[in-house]
């Protein structure tokens, strides 16, 4: 097979055994009819939430065409020339646009991306430095091709969110909470959606899609087409579990922000994505954040004597600012994450 640049190349400890043929089990990865609620779903959403910290729901509401018509326009994008794509790359002071660098625990992945906030504009941290204050107000760029390249985004947008929002009400029922208990965090959210496309690769060996991570954000609602690629480390024995692709379904994944606010009721796991030698992949995942001013701590609720809160208190923009510099370039030190905030 043939080589990648090195900056693709993952650790030895993290390339995938593409000879280890594991065969998708749609009853590994909960799948959940979400047409109507009552207890008995939301009881079994809890012990998803518990087990896997991953679930995938159909029946949502989403209308398929209008996901069709973002897969298909998304596909024309990509196949634009580089230089076209590149007068909306994104930069460390507007993460909109496209991109084609991104970086997972400091390696590059192999894939490039488009992104757009689904509030526009969206209110953003000024500074990742804590004793900086202020704002910056981030509108999204767009292509000039495909012209409906734009409304099929801002319509799609507003669909997932709609639905995130659900989903966020379900997850709230499962931890005996009031289903608009964690609304207000969302009022000016920063909530944004990614469209990933991911090349074939001549040695999918060597690299990843995207490396093994933990999403930051409250959870993740995420579109992907029938190729498949997304894997899930599995909790009980630290096996990568392939998600199965399941037509017009969305798959659901715990964030970090959910394991603060859950104080580790709920944690969120492990994923990468594989890549292959002979299809393209897209997967549109929609990442559910809260307004930059929201302060990230446990809920009183879920916090007493025998379980004290497991966290400081951190304020969600400038974690999420200092993040997202690691996107282009490698940071020394490491990564910020929750675990910086763990109370031992």
């Amino acid at each position: 097979m043939a080589d990648i640049p090195e900056s693709f190349m993952q650790p030895l400890e993290d390339q995938p055994n593409l000879s280890v043929d594991v065969e998708f089990d749609a009853k590994e990865i909960p799948v959940f009819d979400i047409s109507s609620i009552d207890v008995n779903l939301i009881s079994e959403i809890r012990e998803a939430c518990k087990i896997w910290g991953f679930f995938q729901v159909i029946n949502h509401g989403v209308d398929k065409n209008l996901r069709q018509k973002l897969e298909t326009v998304a596909h024309n994008f990509f196949q634009e020339p580089l230089e076209q794509k590149k007068l909306i790359k994104r930069d460390e002071l507007n993460p909109t646009g496209f991109h084609d660098s991104e970086h997972t625990q400091n390696v590059r992945d192999w894939k490039e991306v488009f992104i757009c906030f689904t509030q526009d504009p969206t209110e953003v941290s000024a500074s990742h430095l804590l004793e900086e204050v202020g704002i910056r107000n981030l509108s999204n760029r767009w292509p000039q091709h495909p012209s409906s390249f734009r409304e099929t985004c801002e319509e799609y947008g507003k669909a997932v969110s709609a639905l995130a929002l659900r989903v966020l009400h379900m997850i709230s029922l499962s931890l005996g909470l009031p289903a608009e208990r964690l609304d207000d965090y969302f009022q000016n959210q920063g909530s944004y959606l990614l469209v990933n496309n991911y090349p074939t690769c001549p040695n999918p060996k060597l690299t990843l899609g995207v490396g093994p991570h933990k999403d930051p954000n409250a959870f993740t609602l995420l579109a992907q087409d029938e190729v498949g690629g997304l894997e899930v480390k599995r909790k009980s024995d630290g096996s990568w579990i392939p998600v199965k692709p399941i037509p017009e379904a969305f798959i659901i994944n715990i964030g970090d922000c959910m394991q603060v606010w859950t104080n580790d009721i709920y944690k969120s796991v492990e994923h990468r994505v594989v890549v292959n030698s002979t299809k393209s992949r897209m997967s549109i995942p929609l990442f559910f954040f809260p307004a930059h001013t929201t302060l990230v701590k446990p809920l009183e609720e879920l916090v007493d004597e025998k379980n004290p809160a497991g966290y400081k208190g951190f304020n969600w923009g400038k974690f999420m600012a200092n993040r997202n510099r690691s996107d282009f370039e490698k940071q020394e030190g490491g990564i910020i994450s929750i675990s910086d905030f763990k109370i031992v």
